[in-house]
């Protein structure tokens, strides 16, 4: 079979982006290892949804678009916060809430449409994975907002939004593998759930590091506080 070289790029990029993704959740925050496997990751889910993108414009087929974006939109605003300080905001985050906002409208509305089509469907989706997605899409809207409203987050705050962001991407790009191309791989695997584990794998590692974040900085601040009593 032959592939042309923009979908052999959407392949690779895809596969890079899997591998280094699972490898940076791994990898303790902060070391030289997981920076490089994020720089990798990144620009592997750039490549990925940007193909993406293209090959859903040239089959004519919206759903992907919209999930292209999805995937583009959480990985470039994760990637800005973590090389930024703690009171910096610029005119990316401006665009960036525009897009979330969008991208939130949009899955919304056709998550409306696929509920009263007599289909069930739109764009060959029903209308869970839309108010989902939507959902996620107008929270990350709230934490754009959130962040030009302060002008910044606290270096916790940035560590968090850099997280959830990295991580869902992740998610969507694995649910698009191993829930949406099933049919690919070998039976015993789509039997034992392996296939549904490793697409929820990214939310659970997010839920686990956000956790240990947050609890982790309040662990510091009554440390300090004993220190100064």
């Amino acid at each position: 079979m032959r592939f042309s070289p923009i979908l052999l790029l959407h392949i690779v990029s895809g596969t890079l982006g899997m591998l280094s993704g699972f490898v940076a959740v791994f990898l303790r925050k902060g070391s030289r290892q997981h920076g490089l496997a994020g720089n990798v990751f990144v620009i592997s889910m750039l490549c990925l949804s940007t193909t993406g993108v293209y090959l859903a414009i040239v089959k004519s087929q919206p759903g992907n678009i919209f999930g292209g974006v999805l995937t583009f939109y959480p990985v470039a605003t994760a990637w800005t916060t973590a090389r930024r300080g703690d009171t910096e905001t610029g005119i990316l985050d401006w665009g960036a809430l525009l897009v979330s906002l969008a991208i939130g409208i949009v899955a919304v509305t056709c998550g409306i449409e696929a509920a009263t089509s007599p289909t069930g469907l739109t764009y060959d989706y029903p209308p869970g994975p839309y108010f989902f997605l939507g959902s996620v899409a107008l929270l990350a809207a709230v934490g754009d907002v959130r962040l030009l409203v302060r002008g910044g987050i606290s270096d916790t705050q940035r560590i968090a939004r850099h997280l959830w962001r990295m991580c869902f991407a992740l998610f969507i790009a694995a649910a698009s593998i191993f829930l949406a191309r099933q049919e690919i791989f070998p039976a015993l695997l789509r039997k034992t759930g392996v296939l549904m584990l490793l697409s929820f794998l990214p939310l659970i590692l997010m839920i686990f590091w956000l956790l240990r974040v947050r609890f982790a900085n309040a662990y510091k601040k009554k440390l300090v506080g004993h220190m100064h009593a």
